[in-house]
């Protein structure tokens, strides 16, 4: 009788991705970095484990987005009070928080549970080409496309 392989947390070998941003699409880049978050580009992918890598994402100032999303893409947040809600264009959102705009496109396509917060931890983005994670000797990743 076979058995269906099942990662453990401790067996996990964990690598490390730069990824530049420059004059990528935003949700192609996204989708991408999430399955590289998840694991789900490896064989031993378990979905009730954490089997993904860390990524770094430079260049965030650079990111395109299609159309006239610019300046019709809307970010939404809210206080918690009655009348709280905020919004933000996209284009605003480049100039102040660039690595904002990354994160909450690749925070929307990870699992809204406890496996998704921890997930999100191992995503590092930067504005500039610069990053504070040589130590850890961090491959370059190309996107497929």
């Amino acid at each position: 009788m076979r058995t269906t392989y099942m990662a453990k947390a401790n067996e996990i070998e964990r690598k490390w991705y730069v990824i530049d941003a420059a004059g990528q699409t935003l949700g192609r880049l996204a989708s991408e970095v999430a399955s590289i978050l998840r694991g789900k580009n490896k064989p031993e992918f378990t979905p009730h484990v954490d089997t993904g890598d860390n990524v770094i994402i430079i260049n965030a100032e650079k990111i395109e987005l299609t159309g006239k999303k610019w300046t019709d893409k809307v970010y939404y947040r809210h206080s918690g009070y009655r009348g709280g809600i905020k919004s933000t264009r996209a284009i605003d959102m480049r100039q102040n928080k660039p690595e904002k705009i990354i994160e909450l496109a690749v925070h929307g396509m990870l699992p809204k549970n406890a496996l998704g917060r921890q997930t999100i931890k191992k995503l590092h983005v930067y504005a500039g080409p610069e990053h504070k994670h040589e130590a850890q000797k961090p491959e370059a990743y190309e996107l497929r496309g």
